[in-house]
């Protein structure tokens, strides 16, 4: 998913449409090298600019990894709250979620590790940044888990907590696949989720069964 050297930093191009092809390419930069490997540099190679203008336009390296985590948290966050809904988890919750997911992250999946990057400077502003929202996303996560097992009968908070962490590394893992294999869409891999989530319930007892896939 490398983005072309562009000529961005020609004369004539507009400030707003190179600043978007700058936080493009500094997204993509964050996201396959990590905060601590990137390099200012190697954001104004792929866009044909200098690290001067980079300056000038986002200030520090830190300040540029902002500007990109803001919108990439804020996109997350809200698709997943839109996902999860008013009413509570149901069955479907889950699939809903990561289908949500995946669209949010489409034509720029190494975003998710913008967000989730543990080489960010501690005590940074970045670091408390993305804090934020790993605390928001795990709020909606214990949430969610907390319905589901309300409605299958257990009311032990520690099951809650417990599926909380296995729902967060499941996400996890699941779009560190996907990004691993370009050539499967949004909907291809919500299909796959759906087929995975019936194949382990299937192999569970108990009286529930599989939960239906997203139609």
């Amino acid at each position: 998913m490398a983005t072309p050297r562009s000529k961005a930093g020609t004369k004539g191009v507009p400030r707003q449409h190179r600043q978007q092809q700058i936080l493009a390419a500094a997204t993509e930069e964050f996201g396959t090298r990590g905060y601590a490997a990137a390099s200012l540099a190697a954001v104004a190679d792929r866009v044909g600019v200098t690290k001067t203008l980079l300056h000038q336009y986002f200030g520090t390296k830190e300040d540029l990894y902002l500007a990109c985590l803001v919108p990439v948290g804020d996109r997350l966050l809200d698709t997943i709250r839109t996902a999860m809904g008013r009413d509570g988890a149901t069955a479907h919750t889950p699939l809903r979620v990561l289908q949500s997911i995946f669209t949010a992250l489409e034509g720029q999946r190494e975003a998710w590790f913008v967000l989730y990057d543990t080489s960010l400077p501690a005590g940074g502003a970045a670091a408390r940044r993305a804090a934020e929202y790993w605390s928001a996303i795990d709020d909606l996560a214990a949430d969610g888990t907390a319905d589901l097992l309300r409605a299958a009968g257990s009311g032990d908070p520690l099951d809650a907590d417990a599926l909380m962490y296995v729902w967060r590394d499941l996400v996890a893992t699941l779009v560190r696949w996907w990004i691993k294999h370009p050539d499967q869409s949004p909907e291809a891999m919500t299909r796959r989720c759906a087929r995975l989530f019936a194949a382990a319930a299937a192999l569970t007892p108990g009286p529930a069964g599989p939960p239906e896939p997203l139609g």
